[in-house]
C-alpha cells in the first residue's frame, strides 16, 4: 500500500516536471520512480517563498527539529513561520511532500535517552505526531548520528541497536494510526555509509518500517583529517583502494539485503578544504591542515574559487569527482560540480536506486546543481 501511494505521487510529479520543462511525456518517464529530496536549513531566519523552487523537488526535509526532555521541539524560534512558507510552496506543487528532520550532527544528543524504554519512546512518538499535525507536514525523518556511537560526543549505549529498531517500529505503527487509512505519513532516516553504523543498527529489520533510506554519501574526508581527498566521490579513487565512495556505500546496504529501490544516495552542495598542502599530485592525497572559517558551499566556491584563475579546476576520472588546487597558496578543495552530480544521477538510473537527496538547498548557485540532477533524472537513455 505504501509503495503504491508513493508511486502514484511520483507519476504526478513527473507530469508537473513535464509541464515545467517542456519535455515530452516519454522524456520524463525515466523520472517516474526517482525522488529528488532537498534538505532545507534556513537557520534562525524566516524564509521567503521565492527562495525555494519546489517544482524540481519531490520532497523537502526541513532541518532540524531538536529533542528536549524526550520530546520533539522546534529547533529555531522562526521554524513555525518557515513551515507556513513551506506549506505555501506545497500549495503551488501539490505533490511535494514536507518532512521534519530530527537531530542531525548537532542535535542527536537526546536520541539514546529518548529511545531507551517503551515509555520514553511513547512520549517522543506522541510529540512527533502532534508536531506533524500542528505544522501540516507529511512525514518524519530521523537523523540519529549515530545509534551506539558517540557522534558529536553524544550519550550512547550498546542497547541503542535494538532500541533504534523498536523506535522505528513503534513510529511506523503510530503514523499509520495517525493517517487512519486516509493519509500515508512518511517515515525515513538519514543513514551513514560506514560499516560501524551498520554494525550498531539492524538495518535489514528496520528497512521494512521505512519508506526509504537516505544514505549520507558525503563527508568521507574533511578538515578534521590531515590528508586531502574526495569527500563525496562516486567511485573508489585509484590513489586509495580503501577510500569510501558513494557506490561503496550502496554496496554495504546491498550486502545486508536492502534493495536499491529503498535507497537514495547523497549529494553535497558544499566542499571541504585544506591549506598548507604538500604540492605533489596537485595536492590530492597529500598532507595538509584543515581549512576552517571559510564558506565552501557551492555558491561561494563559484564566486570565490571557480572565478579565480589561481585555482586549477581538476577532475579525477577514476573517482568521478572534481577538485580544486591552488599551487600558489597550496589550498586543496574537494567539492561537487554539475558534472559529478550528473554522473550520480546516471548511477541512480543504472542501479535502480530511489533517487538523490542533498545537503542543502541554499548552498546551490542559481540552481546549477539541482538542474543538473533534475535534467539527468528526467532523460530516457
Amino acid at each position: 500500500m505504501k509503495r503504491s501511494i508513493l508511486f502514484i505521487a511520483a507519476i504526478s510529479m513527473a507530469f508537473l516536471y513535464s509541464c515545467r520543462s517542456g519535455l515530452t511525456e516519454n522524456e520524463t518517464s525515466a523520472n517516474d520512480a526517482h525522488y529528488i529530496i532537498a534538505y532545507v536549513f534556513p537557520g534562525d531566519r524566516v524564509m521567503d517563498e521565492s527562495e525555494v523552487d519546489g517544482s524540481y523537488l519531490t520532497h523537502i526535509n526541513y532541518a532540524f527539529a531538536n529533542i528536549i526532555d524526550g520530546r520533539i521541539v522546534e529547533g529555531y524560534s522562526n521554524d513555525s513561520l518557515n513551515f507556513a512558507v513551506l506549506r505555501q510552496i506545497r500549495e503551488q506543487n501539490p505533490n511535494l511532500q514536507l518532512l521534519i528532520s530530527v537531530g542531525g550532527w548537532g542535535w542527536s544528543g537526546g536520541f539514546s535517552d529518548m529511545a531507551l524504554t517503551p515509555e520514553s519512546r511513547a512520549v517522543f512518538i506522541e510529540s512527533a505526531a502532534d508536531f506533524l499535525v500542528k505544522h501540516g507536514l507529511d512525514g518524519l525523518d530521523l537523523d540519529w548520528e549515530y545509534p551506539g556511537l558517540p557522534g558529536n560526543n553524544n550519550i550512547h549505549r550498546p542497547e541503542d541497536k535494538e532500541n533504534f529498531t523498536a523506535l522505528l517500529r513503534e513510529c511506523r505503527v503510530a503514523l499509520d494510526e495517525l493517517g487512519a487509512g486516509e493519509k500515508h505519513y512518511l517515515l525515513t532516516i538519514a543513514a551513514a555509509s560506514f560499516q560501524a553504523f551498520l554494525d550498531n543498527t539492524e538495518m535489514d529489520v528496520v528497512a521494512e518500517y521505512l519508506d526509504f533510506i537516505n544514505i549520507m554519501t558525503y563527508d568521507f574526508v574533511g578538515e578534521w583529517a590531515n590528508t586531502t581527498g574526495h569527500h563525496s566521490n562516486l567511485f573508489t579513487p585509484a590513489f586509495n583502494p580503501a577510500a569510501m565512495s558513494t557506490a561503496g556505500g550502496v554496496e554495504v546496504f546491498n550486502n545486508i539485503g536492502i534493495s536499491n529501490d529503498k535507497l537514495l544516495i547523497g549529494a553535497a552542495f558544499y566542499g571541504r578544504g585544506w591549506k598548507d598542502v604538500n604540492p605533489e599530485n596537485n595536492g590530492l592525497d597529500q598532507t595538509g591542515t584543515g581549512l576552517t572559517g571559510v564558506n565552501l558551499n557551492y555558491h561561494s566556491i563559484v564566486q570565490n574559487q571557480l572565478s579565480n584563475p589561481a585555482y586549477q579546476q581538476l577532475w579525477d576520472d577514476k573517482a568521478v569527482a572534481p577538485y580544486l588546487w591552488n599551487p600558489t597558496e597550496r589550498i586543496f578543495i574537494t567539492y561537487e560540480n554539475p558534472e559529478s552530480i550528473r554522473e550520480k544521477a546516471r548511477f541512480v538510473k543504472e542501479k535502480g536506486l530511489k533517487g538523490i537527496m542533498f545537503w542543502q538547498y541554499f548552498g546551490d548557485h542559481e540552481k546549477e546543481l539541482l538542474m543538473s540532477m533534475f535534467n539527468e533524472l528526467s532523460q530516457v537513455e
